[in-house]
């Protein structure tokens, strides 16, 4: 009898009949190794902030696409009581905790994952998954750097599984209905999208090196990272603005819009050259750290006090593809204005030669050369579409068809790429000329350096032959 596990790497879970019929299986046989139901195993592998809302996404599915979540997995077990209470407030039944995300990866019981780690991670992890037969659903960016982003596509196609990547706004239908409009022409040619990310941050602190907590498993968090000793406001959440595990606001909220501009652009392909600058603006070089409220969660902010982050808050981008047309995307951490007909803080603005659109959320509007009031816009959305893009996953299983995915692993990379090349060109401190065939940089040595990591920390060494 076909085994569990190569069974479900075919990642044909359709109906009985299909399944049968594809792999030779009888009624009874069919029914021992994935159960009368059709019923899909999740794990999920990392629970803090974005988990919570894996959980509440997964566990909202679990009935109309029979998913069960199986497992939690974190390397913090002080997040494991909360979490699982959230599950089971949610409706889904207890699921079992492990720390170790390689005990995961051995459990036969498991279909699919679901990443939610710090981006250092989400590479190795993947490809991990993808080596273990797992269908994969991975969090926003897809990868740390480019150079991973390729090694993820080249697991995803060895091992056929599916790897969906989180950018929700490709399931949403609003927003699906906004770039058919574009496509259709309903601006005319497009020659420019502009990506909006204005979200006022404050300080996160600074804080002395020290011990780790009892029940952080450290060594696992850091991963791939170069080691450093552990520090408070280098860890949860905070990762994201230091440049050995996390990419900063454009590589945070930024891979949404990126997303949505180039997929309205209709480039499937890397841009020629990319420029990008800004700093870390309007945060003291001092400061008491009393803090002023609670963000994020139990992510402390402290108004405008000091802070160790690395990473700009306000950044600019501009890139170019061959044909001439332009992608901007701008980041501003601190106080500013909105942009738009009814402001738009994160969100995409389209220029076309008869108009512009713009996309807020899951609302966008049309307006016709230098009208004021739009002539096309959205409806509003009713029922629950938060969890589209998890449907979509579940549903691509079943079909196991990665064409049915809405983001299918290639192309959040490409996506995901567009921050890290603004973020290369951002340290180098100039403008960078890429050749997206050969994913370097032309005559420059220096980029080139900032395509990977110098080294992998050993054992968790993302691998050259996946």
């Amino acid at each position: 009898m076909t085994k569990r596990r190569d069974f479900i790497k075919t990642g044909v879970l359709g109906t009985a009949g299909i399944a049968i019929g594809g792999i030779g299986l009888s009624a009874k046989s069919y029914n021992s190794v994935i159960g009368a139901n059709d019923r899909i195993n999740l794990a999920l592998i990392g629970i803090r902030n974005q988990g919570a809302v894996h959980i509440g996404n997964w566990s909202s599915i679990k009935d109309s696409h029979n998913v069960v979540l199986k497992t939690l997995c974190d390397a913090d077990e002080r997040l494991f009581d909360s979490r699982l209470k959230l599950t089971v407030e949610k409706g889904s039944a207890k699921p079992k905790t492990e720390w170790d995300l390689r005990k995961v990866f051995d459990d036969k019981d498991i279909h699919a994952v679901s990443i939610v780690m710090p981006n250092h991670w989400h590479a190795l992890a993947t490809i991990w998954a993808c080596q273990a037969g797992k269908h994969v659903y991975v969090e926003k960016p897809a990868s740390y750097n480019i150079w991973e982003g390729k090694k993820m596509i080249e697991a995803a196609a060895k091992y056929k599984v599916l790897v969906q990547v989180g950018k929700n706004n490709r399931s949403n239908p609003n927003v699906r209905e906004a770039i058919k409009f574009i496509h259709d022409g309903g601006i005319g040619e497009v020659f420019m999208a502009r990506g909006l990310c204005y979200k006022a941050r404050d300080s996160y602190g600074m804080s002395k090196d020290s011990e780790p907590p009892a029940g952080l498993h450290y060594d696992l968090w850091l991963g791939p990272a170069p080691w450093r000793q552990y520090n408070e406001k280098k860890g949860h959440y905070n990762w994201h603005w230091y440049w050995e595990t996390g990419n900063g606001d454009t590589g945070n909220t930024g891979p949404h819009q990126l997303d949505i501009a180039r997929w309205g652009l209709r480039k499937d392909e890397h841009p020629v050259s990319v420029y990008s600058t800004g700093g870390l603006y309007g945060l003291g070089k001092t400061g008491s750290s009393t803090p002023g409220k609670l963000v994020y969660g139990d992510v402390e902010a402290y108004g405008k006090d000091a802070t160790s982050q690395e990473t700009p808050n306000t950044q600019t981008c501009s890139y170019r593809y061959k044909d001439g047309t332009l992608l901007e995307f701008e980041t501003r951490g601190r106080y500013t204005n909105q942009e738009g007909y009814k402001g738009v803080e994160v969100g995409n603005i389209f220029y076309g030669s008869d108009g512009y659109l713009e996309i807020a959320g899951d609302t966008w509007r049309a307006f016709r050369g230098r009208e004021k009031d739009p002539f096309a816009s959205s409806k509003e959305l009713t029922g629950n579409h938060e969890a589209d893009h998890y449907r979509n996953f579940i549903e691509a299983i079943r079909s196991g068809k990665k064409e049915d995915l809405h983001c299918e692993i290639r192309e959040g990379v490409i996506s995901s790429d567009l921050a890290h090349l603004a973020n290369i060109s951002y340290r180098v401190g100039r403008s960078v000329t890429f050749d997206g065939a050969n994913e370097r940089f032309v005559n420059d040595p220096e980029a080139d350096t900032y395509l990977t990591r110098k080294e992998y920390r050993k054992p968790y060494v993302v691998p050259e032959n996946v």
